[in-house]
């Protein structure tokens, strides 16, 4: 896919949950792509099962740290984007910052 600051980001929140296995940057004339290697299961089912988009540009969700709730009991994360970069929601309830909720993922 075509690589951005904010796709990069989200790769690295992933990356360091353990939802995929790692990411690359190659090179191009005009625009870089970005490859993401997935991570699958013990069995070869995907680790991730579904990314849902909760921000879109008709309409921001913005949250506080204190409006953060877990997704699925723990079992999935939220990617926000706050003042501090983007983290997952656990990292911005430990770091007491709120931010754009830029996607759900489990």
């Amino acid at each position: 896919m075509p690589s951005s600051s904010t796709k990069l980001a989200i790769a690295e929140v992933l990356k360091r949950e353990g939802y995929i296995v790692g990411f690359e940057v190659f090179p191009k004339d005009v625009q870089n792509d970005l490859t993401v290697a997935l991570k699958y299961g013990p069995a070869g089912e995907n680790v991730i099962t579904a990314i849902k988009r909760v921000s879109r540009p008709g309409r921001r969700i913005y949250k506080s740290h204190t409006d953060l709730k877990p997704v699925l009991r723990g079992l999935g994360i939220t990617v926000i984007s706050t003042s501090q970069g983007v983290m997952s929601d656990r990292e911005a309830r430990q770091a007491k910052v709120g931010g754009e909720i830029l996607c759900m993922v489990h």
